[in-house]
């Protein structure tokens, strides 16, 4: 049981990389990524290059978790425990350098995945 809820957690930070992919590379001058951003429409513009090489990271991100869970152990949780930590670091980072919304909204739901993946053991 521990095993399918800690792969309900990875699949869900997955599925939140994946979104953030889509809203960095291709909605961000959209009102969904300026929403994202707070940025007017000029400077969403100014910065979409920007927006979309980090939204290219998180696809990574997201690639990564979706191999861990289809991969057979002990590699596929050897790169849950990579992946989910690149997003608990890349969040808290994110948190203490660009908005501290990152830290509730990318870190903490990387760090809880990554609990339940070390708990399932």
């Amino acid at each position: 049981m521990s095993n399918i809820l800690a792969n309900v957690a990875v699949g869900l930070v997955a599925a939140l990389h994946a979104y953030i992919l889509v809203l960095e590379m291709f909605l961000w001058e959209r009102r969904p990524g300026r929403e994202l951003s707070g940025f007017d429409a000029a400077m969403a513009r100014a910065t979409a290059p920007l927006a979309a090489n980090q939204g290219l990271y998180n696809g990574f991100l997201s690639a990564g978790l979706v191999w861990g869970l289809i991969a057979d152990d002990p590699t596929g949780y050897r790169v849950r425990i990579f992946f989910l930590s690149c997003v608990v670091i890349a969040g808290v980072y994110g948190g203490l350098t660009a908005n501290r919304r990152i830290l509730l909204v990318q870190a903490l739901p990387g760090a809880l995945a990554l609990a339940a993946v070390l708990w399932a053991g």
